[in-house]
């Protein structure tokens, strides 16, 4: 594997496909491959290398679901439990039927409370600006600030349907990530660090890019409409936020993030033998939760951050408790019933529990999706799968 992989990234790399890529791959055991290959920064001297600290955005979820879990296994979160019991604005929330005459957002209650499930699954009714138009038009109207922000404000997003009735990708997991500090009387930061990131030995993992990992730091890349890739100095998610963002604040390496893989492939173990979940809750995330709804394609409605986005077109998909499931075997060699995403910057990551394997793949690109960055991560976990 190490060969073909290396190889591979290398070739990318040198045609200036990605500025830099880390690729790791893993079984129950330990890691079976890790690379790194280009810049942090393109035009710098600093090498990409397994140990960079890049910005996973929404691999932030599967942590945050994680330590909701933790709640439910300690009984002080319910999954079918009314949210609004634990977040009264859970319970205002309203759906947004439209606009009127005036540009007004028309909104109605919705017919069922929302539930962390519904959180979990993002069947709540929450969606993402960056994939719907409607979201935008409200934010405009009403003068909300844009999730990546981290303002609490960028929370007051209405629905978009009643909860339950389908799938729409979204603010779901900031809202779970606020329930968490509800029922622990901890910031999520502080929770993740003491109940998932240090008992699987993930200390390079943290929403505050401490000064050790900064010299570790990747930057974001922004393609051009000519394929030619530009470094972005500026962006970075806020260092000291309104609110912790759960559902894509974290910055992190690969490796650290294999860690998390292997704990899913180990039935809630970590590399240390701590418990981070029982084996029947990890069992429990790792299958559909959102009976017949499907996910669909993201149709971008910022193209500057993202492309139409669909992992394996034609094959049916759902969603487990904080995870993407292909219900059919994927191109790659990955099995039916897999685990897994992916962040804004084409950072990506799966867990195949049935053959027990699985990797993490970062590079620091816009837009998600991105048409080498995505590709080249398909080709590195079919060559994981052919070793």
């Amino acid at each position: 594997m190490k060969s073909a992989v290396d190889s591979l990234l290398k070739d990318a790399v040198s045609r200036g496909d990605v500025p830099g890529v880390v690729a790791v791959a893993t079984d129950a055991k330990g890691t079976t491959y890790e690379g790194g290959f280009g810049k942090r920064v393109l035009g710098q001297t600093a090498e990409m290398t397994p140990d960079t600290v890049v910005w996973i955005a929404s691999m932030t979820k599967a942590i945050t679901g994680t330590a909701a879990m933790q709640q439910v296994e300690r009984g002080k979160l319910g999954l079918d439990s009314p949210a609004r019991e634990v977040i009264p604005y859970l319970g205002e929330v309203q759906v947004l039927e439209g606009f009127d005459a005036a540009g007004k957002p028309r909104t109605r209650k919705p017919k069922r409370d929302i539930t962390l499930r519904h959180l979990l699954t993002h069947t709540a009714g929450f969606s993402y600006e960056i994939w719907n138009n409607d979201i935008i038009r409200y934010q405009q109207c009403m003068g909300v600030p844009g999730i990546t922000g981290c303002e609490n404000k960028a929370l007051t997003t209405p629905l978009l349907f009643d909860p339950g009735e389908r799938w729409d990708y979204g603010i779901n997991i900031d809202w779970a990530g606020k329930m968490v500090e509800a029922t622990s009387g901890r910031k999520l930061g502080q929770y993740l660090k003491d109940n998932v990131l240090g008992p699987l030995g993930m200390d390079s993992t943290a929403f505050f890019i401490s000064p050790g990992m900064r010299e570790r730091l990747a930057r974001i890349h922004h393609r051009g409409p000519d394929g030619s890739l530009t470094p972005d100095m500026a962006l970075e998610i806020p260092q000291q936020p309104e609110f912790e963002m759960g559902g894509g604040g974290l910055y992190g390496t690969a490796g650290d993030y294999a860690k998390f893989v292997r704990m899913m492939l180990n039935s809630g173990r970590s590399d240390r033998g701590d418990q981070v979940l029982k084996p029947e809750t990890v069992a429990q995330m790792s299958k559909n939760a959102m009976g017949d709804c499907k996910v669909c394609l993201l149709k971008t409605a910022m193209a500057p951050l993202s492309n139409d986005a669909e992992f394996f077109p034609g094959i049916e998909k759902q969603w487990g408790l904080s995870f993407m499931i292909n219900n059919t075997a994927a191109p790659t060699g990955r099995s039916a019933g897999s685990l897994a995403w992916a962040g804004l910057a084409n950072t990506y990551y799966w867990i195949d529990q049935k053959k027990g394997i699985g990797g993490v793949y970062a590079t620091q690109v816009l837009p998600f999706a991105d048409t080498k960055a995505l590709p080249l991560y398909y080709a590195f976990e079919k060559e994981a799968y052919a070793a």
